[in-house]
């Protein structure tokens, strides 16, 4: 039997090459951020056009990321009935029709069905390429999220740079919301290829492992959802997110307010969107050093603390360099929160369960955050108020992220008997 394990890897590393499946993961994970920060830049626009007030525009990154949530929960049962490749494809067009129907976005109706669209794509391969990954790349895991963590900032920084320049060179907003269709499509026959040929490998050694398997294993998410574990890594999950949604939804508008451009506010979103890809890539390869990942989360929520402490008393103050500050708060924290979840579990399988209901019950709490703070800004006619909210999520978070400790993990997701 390990002469057939091994067999079976050395089949997998010489037909889906390691060079191939990192192409794949970028090139399917940077489609998932740019339609929803592109609108940020472009919320004045939008507003003018379809009558929006802030309430409503916040819907707009709400919306998507309310679904990402549900959607990562209904992940792992599309993925045990479709199967990856259909699942991960079929999503990828979903976006790429999301952001093509931005076009016709004359009306706020268009626009929320479109991020519901967007938003419904990007939830099912949220919560299904981690496992994949830790599959795949077992020996690599916290260097392979790092990188998916990055394409994922990556993406968000290319969408609130990209569009709002493309409304200076003459496009209408509309365009430059749609153009978001054309990496979709590009990543498409990539992922149908890698995919396709990932589920052959596996199918090849489904019967062997049925034959060899003397225990039924547990259900992935039935008995995870009853682990306090579980829900404690949505809090901290959600809570650290809704800082990501706040700043993608409210920075380039709160800047704009201080009398900046589309583009240049646009172009700081782009900055701590790069901030947030570069410490998404580097903390988790540090961090790969050491079992307990804890410190490293310590340095990002300091981060953090510093940076919207800034946004709320001295936000003329360096706002580059506060930027900058900000996204190795949010990008590396993300990061490491997803490298932490995968920790807890040996097995893929369940490792990617986990990981799913983390962000299905994380990306709910955070869509919350923009329409509190769009809530915030209507009672006080100031941002900052929304900014301390925030700061006061990061002070609950590091209280959680402390009982995080390695060596509990076998004890609070033991697995129940059989």
């Amino acid at each position: 039997m390990p002469s057939t394990k091994h067999n079976t890897a050395s089949a997998s590393t010489s037909t889906l090459s390691p060079a191939l499946w990192v192409l794949v993961v970028v090139a399917i994970t940077i489609n998932l951020r740019p339609f929803l920060t592109a609108v940020g830049p472009l919320g004045q626009a939008i507003r003018d056009t379809t009558g929006m007030n802030l309430s409503q525009l916040s819907w707009l990154t709400l919306l998507p990321m309310a679904l990402m949530g549900v959607g990562a929960w209904v992940a792992p049962a599309a993925l045990r009935v479709l199967g990856a490749r259909t699942v991960i494809c079929g999503s990828l067009l979903l976006i790429a029709l999301g952001c093509a129907l931005r076009m016709l976005g004359a009306s706020a109706a268009v626009l929320l069905a479109t991020a519901a669209f967007c938003g419904a794509g990007v939830a099912l391969i949220q919560g299904i390429l981690p496992g994949a990954i830790k599959r795949e790349s077992p020996r690599h895991v916290a260097q392979m999220m790092g990188l998916y963590s990055c394409a994922l900032m990556g993406g968000g920084a290319f969408g609130a740079q990209i569009s709002p320049l493309a409304m200076q060179w003459g496009w209408d907003w509309r365009a430059a919301l749609s153009l978001w269709t054309i990496p979709v499509l590009i990543a498409l026959p990539l992922a149908w290829y890698a995919f396709g040929v990932i589920c052959k490998l596996h199918a090849n050694t489904a019967v062997s492992s049925a034959q060899t398997q003397t225990q039924p294993q547990p259900n992935d998410t039935g008995w995870l959802i009853r682990r306090p574990r579980t829900w404690l890594l949505m809090a901290c999950f959600g809570l650290v997110n809704g800082g990501y949604a706040a700043i993608v939804a409210w920075l380039a508008p709160f800047y704009q307010t201080h009398g900046w451009s589309a583009a240049k506010s646009g172009t700081l979103v782009a900055i701590l969107s790069i901030a947030q890809a570069t410490a998404a890539l580097t903390l988790p390869a540090l961090a790969a050093r050491h079992q307990d990942r804890r410190p490293w989360i310590a340095f990002t929520l300091l981060c953090q603390l510093l940076g919207f402490a800034v946004l709320i008393w001295w936000p003329d103050a360096a706002p580059t360099l506060n930027a900058i500050l900000l996204g190795v708060g949010l990008g590396g924290c993300f990061a490491l929160m997803m490298v932490v979840a995968l920790d807890h579990l040996p097995s893929p399988s369940q490792a990617g369960a986990l990981n799913a209901l983390m962000q299905g019950g994380g990306f709910l709490l955070a869509s919350l955050a923009p329409w509190v703070i769009a809530q915030l800004h209507e009672v006080t006619g100031k941002f900052e108020s929304g900014w301390m909210y925030q700061l006061g999520a990061v002070c609950v978070v590091c209280v959680l992220v402390a009982r995080l400790s390695p060596s509990h993990y076998p004890v609070v997701m033991k697995a129940p008997s059989s």
